[in-house]
């Protein structure tokens, strides 16, 4: 069981997706809900943080408008909490066996990550079609990713790591990508001080920007 059509209609749906940090489980819905009323509805609460999948758990009840995802999955066994959390996706920073031979078991729609053309080529291999390129200025960035066009004409990817709403365009010109991930839009720091109303305002001139460079 495959899960690229789930992964590409979700990622479709966002010129960029929110990579969140919740460190207070209260923050949750507000933090959502600010970044909903920007224009994004697909962010993913990475499992860095002890409340994470409780975070997950009340967005998905409180606004079920969003696509709330799960990031930084490590071991199958986080695949089983997240979908009972409610995530609707999941993501890594890369793509053990174990961990993808459980999320196709499952059924999960998810973005495996990787870095090479070998890894993107076994992922492929495996029915995804989306992946997370990870980390990606690290790892060459744009020409990076421009020079898989050819050889990987079939993939497309999420590059996340070190994007910004300035390289975001730079990325989103490329026809293999589909959309980026990145923590410009609600970081650690306005989340702890619970700036809600700057949230929503750079979720906002974010769509603004990126839809353009889109369309």
């Amino acid at each position: 069981m495959t899960t690229t059509a789930d992964i590409k209609q979700i990622c479709r749906q966002a010129p960029m997706i929110p990579v969140l940090v919740i460190g207070e489980i209260e923050d949750a819905v507000p933090m959502a809900r600010a970044l909903i009323e920007g224009g994004l509805r697909v962010f993913e609460i990475t499992l860095r943080s002890d409340c994470a999948l409780g975070a997950i758990e009340r967005i998905a009840k409180a606004c079920p408008e969003a696509l709330v995802g799960a990031g930084t999955l490590k071991a199958a066994h986080d695949v089983d909490d997240c979908i009972n959390a409610g995530a609707v996706f999941g993501a890594s920073p890369g793509s053990p066996a174990p961990l993808v031979e459980k999320v196709l078991d499952a059924g999960f729609p998810f973005l495996p990550g990787c870095v090479t053309p070998t890894e993107a080529m076994a992922l492929f291999d495996c029915g995804f079609e989306v992946l997370k390129f990870f980390p990606a200025e690290a790892s060459g960035g744009v020409k990076m990713l421009e020079s898989m066009i050819s050889p990987l004409p079939d993939v497309a990817f999420c590059p996340t790591g070190g994007i910004s709403l300035e390289n975001a365009k730079h990325y989103l010109k490329l026809p293999n990508v589909i959309t980026v991930g990145g923590s410009w839009v609600a970081p650690s720091g306005l989340i702890a001080q619970k700036d809600w109303n700057a949230i929503r305002k750079t979720a906002n001139r974010t769509c603004e920007e990126l839809l353009c460079v889109q369309s």
